[in-house]
């Protein structure tokens, strides 16, 4: 008797292009590379922590199923002595381990000079920095490509790199490529776009800047209250204020300035009760630009993303296909190429969109996107470095409906490309939500803990994931990032997501010497404001202000505490720590005068005052108190 063989298998054993596979990269590029078809077989990453272990576990995936060996492309590693002491998780998956100094960014991942002379010397053909440390510093493009061979930069060109990296700079790109912005001091400026050199007229710069405490008094009562004072350079919840009353514009523009000396500085009308929505990019260097759906990142803690999730319910469909259309059309407007990510604010009371940044990178949430489209991100910017144009790209051609290859013949001839302007994507495959896993107390305040890791126990399952920058034999040392896992949860709907998400942080155990976020985030989002996506960017600010999470006590039912019990405010916090110092330097100044009397020494009784003045800063806000 003939075997059962479903319709799927036969569909796939007389269609090899479903699941060809060629013989290395170089035929690979040979076939589907366009004019500027190049061969990337050896990588640098520039990176550490979860952006290492994320790009070298994606490549990998992509390598075996392309070539069937995912040692295709090997990896050169950079190394800190704090990282190899952390028994980092990416140093073990690197092909060649170079030491590198330690301390701050500075002196490794960030240091663009170290890169490229690293970069040189073990002959890679391309770097790959992710985010954070040099990702956003054009001068690592710009140097790369002035090697000799040139070095590929697997992200954006140095020109539009600049011009977008740069708050000010793509606000003024972007309202001028029609893209909605909110009111701002710089809206009246109009200037064209150098695409060669990736630069705006140096006069309509200067323009949009707010320069002066003064000049910041006058564009605030302009725009009118309330109004967010930004440092264009700054990110991570520094150089930003946001002032709601006049007499405290001059104060906050000066705390911006001194937390990023030298940058830029301007004001934009405070959007209230609005959602962080961001759209996904990914370009080639041949014109073709698209969007791969978005994110909702509207759970934020002073303007740093705590959960992301997507795609972006909150949008009406055809609001978001305008904000996608934005997007793309401003990454053409810029000749932008490789993965970028364009972030709104969203009123959802009016459904109106205005313009943010566009991060002239990868995402750390990019995973939430790959969820629901089933695009390898990082693989794709890979191709995309190597000249392979988007519709030639596997996941893109299925993300769009076509076979993941085609025959050779039709490459040729051009029949396998693809319009972007008409073609229409899949739907999304579900929902995800992402939790950020991060070394943080959030009991007092999310304060940064670090130290050694005696258990961490973690179990995917279909319908959650998750991935580490360490092991139970890691450590979190001062120069990481607080963020050392991400755990991503998937579901036919959002409050399956949800559920799944729910079950894994209740499941996922982590012990050592560090604090971390899990419990607070898993009684987060069993709160009814998430469960009903009733949330926005002030959402969790206005949670810890009113006290932070608490228990029912005549049910499980979990809820917003208005007492403040169980939770430390800001003001509590500098108290305590206050009154620590105070008594700390009431100690010592004890110690002192007895050592003196052992002496034979008159000590001065100043050394026995019990009133100390105190000042302390916390979050950028300076206390002054006189402890007793």
């Amino acid at each position: 008797m003939a075997p059962n063989v479903s319709s799927t298998a036969r569909s796939a054993a007389s269609n090899p292009n479903l699941h060809r596979r060629f013989h290395n990269v170089a035929s690979y590029v040979s076939e589907l590379g366009g004019p500027n078809g190049r061969v990337i077989e050896k990588v640098l990453i520039a990176n550490n922590g979860v952006a290492a272990v994320k790009a070298i576990r994606s490549i990998r995936r992509w390598a075996y199923e392309v070539f069937g060996n995912e040692r295709a492309i090997s990896f050169v590693v950079m190394a800190t002595p704090e990282d190899l002491r952390a028994n980092a998780e990416y140093i073990r998956m690197g092909d060649i381990i170079v030491d590198v100094p330690g301390g701050s960014n500075n002196n490794n991942y960030a240091n663009v000079t170290l890169i490229v002379e690293l970069a040189r010397l073990h002959g890679v053909q391309a770097v790959w920095a992710g985010w954070g440390h040099a990702s956003e510093k054009p001068a690592l493009p710009n140097t790369l490509a002035k090697s000799d061979p040139p070095i590929q930069f697997i992200g954006p060109a140095g020109p539009p790199m600049y011009a977008l990296g740069d708050k000010i700079g793509s606000t003024i790109i972007a309202q001028n490529a029609g893209v909605p912005c909110i009111a701002w001091n710089g809206a009246h400026v109009n200037a064209e776009y150098d695409k060669e050199n990736g630069t705006l007229p140096e006069e309509a710069f200067a323009e949009a800047c707010v320069t002066s405490a003064t000049a910041a008094s006058e564009a605030a009562a302009e725009i009118g209250f309330p109004i967010m004072i930004k440092a264009s350079e700054g990110g991570g919840g520094k150089g930003i204020r946001m002032v709601d009353k006049e007499e405290d514009v001059q104060n906050a523009y000066r705390q911006v300035c001194g937390e990023v000396p030298g940058s830029p500085i301007f004001i934009m009308k405070l959007s209230s009760n609005s959602r962080h929505l961001e759209v996904q990019l990914l370009a080639d260097e041949y014109g073709n630009a698209i969007a791969l759906n978005g994110r909702d990142c509207s759970v934020q803690r002073r303007h740093q993303k705590i959960i992301e999730e997507g795609p972006p319910i909150a949008a009406a469909p055809d609001v978001w296909k305008q904000m996608e259309q934005a997007a793309v059309s401003l990454a053409k407007a810029v000749g932008y190429t490789n993965a970028g990510t364009v972030e709104y604010l969203y009123s959802e009371k009016d459904q109106k969109f205005y313009f943010l940044e566009l991060n002239p990178r990868l995402q750390v949430e990019h995973p939430v996107t790959e969820m629901i489209t089933r695009a390898n991100l990082p693989a794709a910017q890979l191709q995309v470095a190597m000249g392979i144009p988007l519709y030639h790209i596997p996941e893109i051609r299925e993300l769009y409906g076509k076979n993941r290859f085609e025959d050779s013949s039709d490459v040729a001839s051009g029949k396998s490309k693809i319009d972007f302007s008409v073609a229409e994507r899949v739907p999304a495959y579900g929902h995800c939500i992402a939790v950020r896993i991060t070394a943080e107390n959030a009991e007092a305040g999310f304060k940064p803990t670090s130290g050694g890791i005696q258990e961490l126990n973690f179990r995917s399952t279909p319908n959650v994931w998750g991935y580490f920058s360490m092991d139970s034999s890691g450590s979190i040392h001062e120069f990481a990032d607080s963020q050392f896992g991400h755990l991503f949860a998937s579901g036919p709907t959002r409050e399956q997501a949800r559920r799944n998400m729910v079950l894994a942080l209740k499941e996922l155990s982590i012990r050592g010497d560090i604090s971390t976020t899990v419990d607070y985030i898993s009684k987060l989002i069993e709160l009814e404001d998430f469960i009903d996506n009733d949330i926005d960017t002030g959402w969790l600010d206005r949670i810890i202000k009113d006290g932070g999470i608490k228990i029912a006590d005549s049910s499980n039912q979990l809820q917003r505490s208005t007492s403040g019990a169980g939770y430390l405010n800001n003001d509590m916090l500098v108290v305590i720590g206050a009154t620590v110092v105070a008594y700390d330097l009431c100690s010592g100044d004890e110690k002192t005068f007895l050592e003196l009397l052992d002496r034979g020494q008159l000590p001065p009784l100043n050394l026995l005052k019990m009133v100390r003045d105190v000042e302390l800063i916390l979050d950028g806000v300076k206390y002054k108190l006189k402890c007793t």
